[in-house]
């Protein structure tokens, strides 16, 4: 259903949303949520047309981006296609599930049952349902960031035939989930991006034990009440897998005392600043599903594979100096110390013992795949192994990755990237048409 329709800048918009089963493998639950999606035209276009490409956007757990101009990889696409931008169930304008909405579910076990309906699967169903009602059944396009990739193994292995060609950056999963092999293999990544961070900037070191030290002292509270401590502090290092990662660390620690405060006081611009990047305010479910991602049926609990992988490197000791940063690992303390993840913790804590998930991928059917995909792998990507990138695309049909250490997971805002993955599909002849049929 559209919601509504207006013109911005070099954009003409169209709002649509549609009801869906929350739990789309039971028919005897009738509960029902709301997906939205914005879909995006050249305003001399929207008579036209157009080939359709929708975008995955990352996470998981996060909303579409909310364009203000034409520039980046959306005014490539506004070339040629209608774009569209869904917010993801849970997320945005999609039933946004946060944490006064999990309190109004009674029962831990009832929240955990909730939550594992925002995986893959259900997403998948949700843009099946989208494309069929809103957008006239004709096949399209996705372009996958990060999360996005990992949706579009499950959208190959689900529906493929509403797929006409795929794009991912940084992020095909491997087809073999596994959050602790994950984790086995980004501790060291993380660690080398500390190291890089210390080398351009060695000021910094000093500055951040200094910081360290303050915070182990006690009581330095950000602006909503929380208790700042040490490991909260070494989760910015989630930064450092993005380009300008590293700038945005240094000056961060540029203005982290204050003036006329002591020594040792931490200034207000700095502790803003860490609660803006640390409060989960705008994605919890980021915080709240990442390992249930990995999740399939035989793979057994999660379990915090990220904090039981932590135990193995002393060298991110909360008292090692230098002080390491944590990269995309969430911990169980979270759910104790931050405000907005604390009425999560019970029903996260079921998540991590849960050993009956759904399947997300189907290997035969993506051994066989016609679909065209071509994923750009960003080699010294922190957050998802180019090696076992590698080894889905050798085990995908019909897909092709590009190689580079020319970007890091943040790939997709260069000018390059998506054009180049087009001209890779496009060198293979397309993507499919409902002309043409599957090949």
């Amino acid at each position: 259903m559209i919601t509504a329709q207006y013109t911005m800048p070099g954009i003409h918009v169209v709002d649509h949303e549609r009801e869906v089963p929350l739990n789309w493998f039971d028919d005897g639950d009738s509960r029902r949520i709301t997906v939205f999606a914005r879909e995006l035209v050249a305003p001399d276009k929207k008579n036209d047309d157009l080939p359709l490409i929708v975008y995955l956007q990352g996470g998981p757990g996060g909303k579409s981006p909310r364009p203000t101009d034409r520039s980046g990889w959306i005014g490539e696409l506004l070339t040629t296609h209608r774009v569209i931008l869904p917010d993801q169930r849970g997320t945005g304008r999609s039933s946004r599930l946060d944490a006064r909405g999990i309190q109004t579910i009674e029962g831990t076990q009832n929240q955990a049952d909730y939550l594992a309906c925002f995986r893959a699967d259900s997403i998948v169903r949700d843009l099946e349902h989208l494309r069929v009602a809103e957008f006239g059944g004709k096949r399209w396009e996705t372009l996958g960031q990060s999360y996005g990739g990992f949706l579009t193994l499950t959208y190959l292995s689900q529906a493929p035939q509403g797929l006409a060609g795929c794009y991912v950056t940084g992020g095909l999963a491997s087809i073999d989930p596994s959050a602790a092999e994950v984790y086995r293999r980004t501790y060291p990544r993380t660690a080398v991006k500390n190291r890089i961070f210390r080398e351009r900037y060695p000021d910094d070191v000093s500055i951040v034990a200094r910081i360290a030290d303050r915070l182990d002292a006690g009581d330095v509270r950000l602006p909503d009440g929380d208790v700042l401590t040490v490991r909260r502090l070494q989760s910015l290092g989630i930064d450092f897998g993005m380009k300008p990662g590293f700038e945005r660390m240094h000056w961060l620690f540029d203005e982290a005392f204050a003036t006329g405060a002591g020594d040792d006081e931490l200034s207000d611009t700095f502790l803003a600043q860490v609660l803006a990047r640390t409060s989960f305010a705008d994605n919890p479910l980021f915080a709240v599903m990442q390992e249930s991602i990995y999740g399939n049926a035989g793979g057994g609990a999660t379990a915090w594979a990220a904090q039981r992988e932590r135990e193995q490197h002393p060298e991110f000791s909360e008292s090692a100096r230098p002080l390491l940063f944590t990269g995309e690992m969430m911990y169980p303390w979270m759910f104790d110390e931050i405000r907005l993840l604390k009425p999560f913790k019970d029903a996260v804590e079921k998540l991590a013992r849960r050993e009956d998930w759904s399947p997300l991928y189907d290997r035969d059917r993506l051994r066989d795949n016609a679909v065209p995909v071509a994923a750009a792998v960003y080699y010294d990507d922190m957050y998802v192994d180019a090696h076992l990138q590698l080894d889905t695309v050798s085990r995908v049909g019909n897909a092709r990755g590009w190689v580079t250490n020319e970007f890091e997971h943040d790939g997709i805002g260069s000018e390059r990237v998506v054009p180049r993955l087009r001209e890779m599909v496009a060198e293979f002849g397309g993507p499919i048409n409902d002309e043409k049929g599957a090949r």
